[in-house]
């Protein structure tokens, strides 16, 4: 048996695998923010299903995000390089907005008075220019500890080219103090940028003991109903890692829910034949957006939270699956400004109390209380009628907003959906038009709570031709779970001319991270069989300051080798910026990802085939938006067999999810269950 557990904004999802007889289940229950792990171990006994059979369990949470967010991490001390204790404090001076006078510097994680300074000195190139005072470190931290910090991070300059004294004042803290929290810049990234570096390694400390009480905490609830077998942690990267990795880094998990569900989408593109994908993920709190171009994810390492136009945020130098994520999901409140304006979200009901429809006490009006106005949620079937939601509880909530503006109810709630909707759209173009892509030319793929509701919408705004929900898209990330690999990402910066390149040869610096890769598996007690490798690195013109990043052929770096690289960069750059130069072109990263592979279940073809009428469970009005309030015929979606077809205006429902089929739109159901649904032409 194989588990898989994410954790939402509303609800904590769970998704298992039968490996004796292939079956797939899944289970629903309320997040518990106040002990997460509680709503884990909830799903297990909703599932029913046998915890001695299972032999692997993997986890995607938003402890970390939620600890960072809500400034509820530990006391933190930073001890760094004499003359760099302001890096945090001075930043970067690119404002995400150059003109907003609104514009407020992030405030940093750790208090000027907690961040200390020793004699050190290492150049770019590696070479020890001061040595480490070590009577300074100790003093130091002496200092920090008299602060009662919980976690210390060391970031010492240019670390990346030669982590020497990183290492030996990481050795020294944790012999002295054991119990304190230590992370080396190092540790997590060899990627050069003193802030980056900084910033990293400080939040990978402010959240280190609250991620090592959460996964012992865990770990001990599992073992207590007994479950068995393998532990891992989703990685923001879009891989896996043991419990032990992640208590030593945690900050990789800073997007672990998420990502999931974009790994779900490429296995499903895969069996379709679809290589080009947009994932939509709507939960109840926020939706994410990611772009597959052929079948690869795409991972960034230029990754920040709490990014706006008003805020430059805090940068995280890892990698992360390049994600947009907006505050517009089933429980975003609907809200008027100050200056008469209607917004949605990013505030939300979250599980509790949830939107006024729940009945649980919320009052203010959010999207799902919109979509049950609209007529598109059966109040009676919310979840397979788990909960049973209030009409009238929505339509009172939405009362206020219908009331500022002088209109109906109905207008109020499709106003709601509108907007909404537009804030998705933009998130949509981010990830595509954007950064050079057409939307036209991917299949939105779409899930979560939210998504098959939203979806048909959307494309039809964007012009996508094809929408995709998979089978049971409510769970959808944590099934995208048990899709994935392993992965280590091992990153190194050198500056290097790709014609010096090309004489010099970069064979030994491949082997290098290569090797570290296989010593770090073998340590996590994975067979070298199991691994492989990938190549990219981050590359740019001389002279420029950004890059892009560009998959590097396996094998031996050949000049032949390196040109293909160079004319790889070429047409990135282009297809990015809009242009090519002929000037000289520099490596700046070399990025090896390696994957440690697990073995995934299949996705099992449906029996049998069917017609909609097989599904057919009557008809109500829904708001369709341009097209007015009409009567659409309601199919129940576990009904549906392959073959089945269904024209729009229609509403498919199922326990978790409900998918909105606009007129002129056409749904069918393909070999695996899933729904296709085509966009008029």
């Amino acid at each position: 048996m194989r588990l898989a557990s994410d954790i939402g904004g509303t609800f904590t999802d769970l998704v298992y695998l039968d490996e004796r007889t292939g079956g797939l289940g899944s289970a629903k229950a309320d997040t518990t923010p106040s002990e997460f792990e509680r709503g884990v171990i909830n799903t297990i006994h909703k599932a029913g299903i046998d915890v001695r059979a299972v032999d692997f369990f993997v986890h995607g949470t938003t402890v970390i995000i939620n600890a960072l967010t809500e400034r509820k991490g530990v006391r933190t001390g930073l001890i760094t390089t004499k003359g760099f204790r302001d890096v945090l404090e001075i930043g970067r001076a690119n404002r995400p907005d150059l003109y907003n006078l609104a514009y407020t510097k992030p405030i940093p994680f750790v208090a000027r008075a907690l961040r200390m300074e020793v004699t050190e000195r290492v150049t770019y190139k590696g070479e020890v220019l001061v040595p480490l005072a070590e009577d300074e470190l100790l003093a130091a931290a002496t200092r920090l500890m008299d602060e009662q910090v919980e976690a210390i991070a060391v970031c010492f300059l240019h670390a990346y080219a030669n982590p020497t004294h990183e290492a030996r004042a990481a050795r020294l803290i944790r012999q002295r103090w054991p119990n304190v929290a230590v992370t080396a810049s190092h540790e997590l990234t060899r990627e050069w940028r003193e802030y980056e570096r900084t910033s990293t390694a400080v939040l990978n400390s402010y959240v280190k003991p609250i991620a090592g009480r959460y996964l012992d905490r865990l770990d001990r609830e599992l073992t207590r109903i007994s479950v068995g077998g393998a532990r891992y942690v989703m990685q923001s990267s879009g891989g896996t890692a043991t419990f032990a990795a992640a208590r030593e880094a945690p900050i990789n998990m800073v997007e672990s829910g998420p990502v999931a569900g974009v790994l779900g989408a490429v296995a499903i593109g895969k069996l379709v034949g679809e290589s080009n994908l947009i994932s939509l993920d709507i939960g109840g709190t926020t939706a994410k957006t990611s772009l597959v171009e052929r079948g690869e994810v795409k991972v960034t390492t230029e990754y920040k939270i709490e990014w706006t136009r008003t805020s430059a945020g805090y940068p995280i130098k890892a990698p992360v699956v390049d994600i947009v994520e907006i505050g517009a999901g089933g429980g975003s409140v609907a809200w008027i400004d100050e200056a008469g304006s209607l917004h949605v979200g990013p505030q939300s009901a979250g599980a509790v109390p949830g939107p006024a429809c729940y009945g649980r006490g919320g009052r203010e009006p959010t999207l799902t209380d919109a979509n049950v106005v609209a007529g598109r949620i059966n109040p009676g079937y919310f979840l397979g009628g788990e909960i049973a939601l209030d009409a009238n509880l929505a339509r009172d909530a939405l009362q206020p907003v219908a009331r500022h503006f002088g209109i109906s109810v109905e207008e109020a709630a499709l106003g709601v959906i509108r907007l909404a909707n537009a804030n998705m759209v933009n998130a949509l173009k981010l990830v595509s038009v954007h950064r050079g892509y057409d939307p036209r030319d991917f299949t939105l793929v779409a899930f979560g709570g939210g998504g098959a509701m939203h979806a048909t919408a959307l494309a039809a705004e964007l012009r996508i031709a094809r929408v995709l929900i998979p089978a049971n898209p409510a769970v959808f990330s944590a099934w995208g779970m048990l899709m994935t690999d392993l992965r280590y990402d091992l990153i190194w910066t050198s500056i290097l001319r790709t014609a010096a390149a090309a004489h010099n040869g970069l064979d030994p610096m491949w082997d290098t991270l290569e090797r570290q890769a296989r010593d770090y598996y073998t340590q996590q007690g994975v067979a070298k069989s199991r691994l492989v490798f990938q190549r990219f690195a981050d590359m740019r013109y001389a002279g420029q300051e950004h890059t892009v990043k560009v998959p590097v052929p396996a094998g031996a770096m050949t000049p032949s080798a390196i040109g293909e690289v160079e004319r790889r960069f070429h047409a990135l750059h282009e297809q990015h910026y809009t242009f090519r130069l002929p000037s000289p072109v520099e490596f700046v990263n070399f990025h090896l990802t390696a994957f440690g592979t697990v073995d995934k279940p299949r996705l099992p073809r449906l029996r049998g085939k069917g017609t909609a009428r097989d599904a057919l469970k009557g008809r109500r009005e829904v708001d369709f938006d341009v097209r007015g309030r009409l009567m659409a015929t309601v199919y129940e979606r576990g009904r549906l067999r392959p073959g089945a077809q269904v024209k729009g205006p229609a509403i498919i429902e199922e326990p978790a999810a409900t998918t909105v089929v606009f007129p002129g739109q056409h749904a069918s159901v393909d070999a695996y269950g899933n729904l296709i649904i085509a966009m008029k032409a």
